[in-house]
C-alpha cells in the first residue's frame, strides 16, 4: 500500500480504524524530510498491513499544532489505536524497519490493560 496524506478528519478515522498506523509529519522545504520520503514510501510498499500517513505541516496547520509538533520530520506510529512512538528526526531505511518490527511486535491486548490500569491510576 502506498502512503496517504492525511488531514484533520482523515488523521483520527486512520487510528480508529487500522491496527497499525505510521504517521510522518513533514513540510516541502524541510531536507531531512525529502530525504527520508523515500525510506518511508518503500516501506509503505513493502508492508501492506500498515497504514502510512503524511501530514504536510504547511497544508496542516491545526492539526499539527494541535498534536504539538515542533521539529520535522516527526514520526508518530500508533497500535490498536494508541500511541506508542513518537520522535523527531529522519531514520535510515535501517532504522525504520527496526522500529516498524518493533511497533507491530507489540501486544494490543497488554497495552489495553496498561491504559485500562493507568487510566484507573488516575481517577484516584
Amino acid at each position: 500500500m502506498a502512503t496517504r496524506a492525511l488531514d484533520q478528519q482523515t488523521f483520527a478515522e486512520a487510528i480508529q480504524e487500522n491496527e497499525t498506523v505510521i504517521v510522518d509529519f513533514w513540510a516541502d522545504w524541510c531536507g531531512p524530510c525529502q530525504r527520508f520520503a523515500p525510506v518511508f514510501e518503500k516501506a509503505s510498499e513493502a508492508h501492506s498491513d500498515i497504514v502510512f500517513g503524511k501530514v504536510d505541516t504547511e497544508d496542516q496547520r491545526a492539526l499539527a499544532g494541535g498534536l504539538g509538533i515542533q521539529s520535522i520530520p516527526t514520526l508518530m506510529a500508533f497500535r490498536g489505536g494508541y500511541l506508542v512512538y513518537r520522535e523527531a528526526g529522519a531514520m535510515s531505511g535501517p532504522q525504520f524497519e527496526e522500529l516498524l518490527k518493533a511497533v507491530k511486535g507489540l501486544d494490543i491486548e497488554k497495552l489495553k490493560e496498561q491504559a485500562a490500569a493507568a487510566a484507573g491510576s488516575d481517577e484516584s
